[in-house]
């Protein structure tokens, strides 16, 4: 043990003796390991982000027939639940399920007297509904959908704009029933919402569960959202539920999300590759370093042979070097990383509408300990296996050439 900390010592001396190069090396490092942690730190928030948004729209879980996964209706629920009572009083039976909420898919057209267009209408449970979905669905005028005697709907910002409605105009639902037949009925506009996604604003209309089985002539729902306490117990509560419902289908969201799946995929390719072109320069830069150092010491070395040192103890300590310097890099920019991510909490900065949305959102780095333990150590290794590797290639010379070398 007293040995290695002498090589040790002797390594974190021989890391000082050339200071310059040893800061540009540990700055390099530094800078490196922030560009890793800052990249996983978006990547990590925009995936749980992204993962919020899928679950608070559809559930945690959504139970439904099997051929209402699998098959197209040739009739509005024609693979739709009955029974709804009773499955949500067994599915609130389970300690991770919060809410059960019904959903009524339908569509058809609306139309405001001069104009029609295609509508994809929802019917909800208004009063728990919009307060599940919080921040990923905002409200632009009026006031969402309450319990009223009278049919009530929630327009999508870009379908108002179409049909030139406002809080308290009056437009008329056209849809198929259950049994085939056209049917219609007027409507008063409570709200106008933003999914923040033009191409669903275009279409979307929010209706009161009731307002929609009254439409379609059904007590029929076409699936049933399940909202768990935590993210993290789904997979669990998915098998405790289809072990209870084995004559229904449960997805979970991840299986429907499929635009998270996608950003997830893409981001995993970008970040993948520019975490490997970072480790290269690094490796490339502490590698530099050490043969540098290495060259200059060679009189230096080729002495500790002649006085019986063996390679293999040289190598262990250019590698101990290289840690110090890699290693002091990867915490100073770690540290640089988390100074970042705690700035961003306390100044927001504001990103700009990715493509195919309306709205920007606030730029967030994750805090990962484990990303963070990962990096770190991933930076030393490489630092210590590249100045172990340009050690030994360069310590093969003869002892009587080290000590001429000038």
């Amino acid at each position: 043990m007293r040995f290695d900390i002498t090589w040790l010592r002797f390594a974190f001396h021989n890391a000082l003796r050339n200071r310059r190069r040893s800061l540009v090396t540990v700055s390099v490092a530094a800078l490196g390991t922030a560009a890793l942690l800052l990249a996983g730190g978006f990547a990590y928030s925009t995936y749980e982000g992204l993962a919020q948004a899928a679950a608070r729209t559809s559930g945690h879980l959504i139970v439904g027939t099997a051929a209402h996964f699998d098959k197209e209706e040739d009739t509005p629920l024609q693979y739709g639940l009955s029974n709804v009572s009773q499955l949500e009083k067994q599915l609130l039976s389970d300690a991770a399920v919060r809410y059960v909420l019904p959903r009524v898919e339908f569509s058809g057209l609306i139309s405001n007297g001069d104009k029609s267009t295609i509508m994809l209408g929802v019917g909800i449970d208004a009063n728990a509904e919009f307060a599940v979905k919080g921040p990923f669905l905002k409200v632009v005028a009026g006031k969402i959908l309450e319990d009223q005697k009278t049919a009530e709907i929630v327009l999508g910002e870009a379908l108002a704009r179409s049909l030139k409605a406002a809080p308290g105009s009056n437009l008329t639902l056209m849809v198929s029933t259950t049994e085939g037949a056209l049917n219609a009925i007027d409507v008063n506009v409570s709200g106008i919402v933003t999914t923040g996604i033009p191409d669903i604003d275009k279409r979307l209309v929010y209706t009161d569960i009731h307002t929609a089985q009254s439409l379609l002539h059904t007590d029929k729902v076409s699936s049933l959202g399940v909202f768990l306490s935590e993210m993290n117990a789904t997979p669990m509560a998915q098998q405790r539920l289809q072990q209870q419902l084995p004559e229904l289908t449960i997805q979970t969201w991840e299986d429907q999300a499929f635009f998270y799946k996608s950003v997830r995929d893409l981001y995993n390719r970008i970040f993948g590759a520019l975490g490997l072109i970072i480790s290269l320069i690094v490796v490339f830069v502490v590698a530099n370093a050490m043969a540098m150092a290495i060259i200059e010491r060679t009189r230096e070395t080729g002495s500790l042979r002649a006085m019986g040192t063996l390679p293999a103890e040289l190598i262990r300590s250019f590698s101990y070097e290289g840690m110090f310097l890699g290693g002091s890099g990867a915490l100073l920019g770690a540290a640089i990383a988390l100074t970042v991510a705690l700035l961003l909490t306390v100044f927001p900065v504001q990103m700009p509408p990715p493509p195919g949305r309306s709205t920007g959102y606030p730029l967030m780095i994750s805090l990962d300990l484990s990303m963070y333990l990962l990096t770190i150590s991933g930076m030393i290794l490489l630092s210590m296996l590249s100045s172990a590797l340009i050690a030994r290639r360069t310590l093969h010379q003869s002892v009587v050439d080290a000590l001429a070398h000038t």
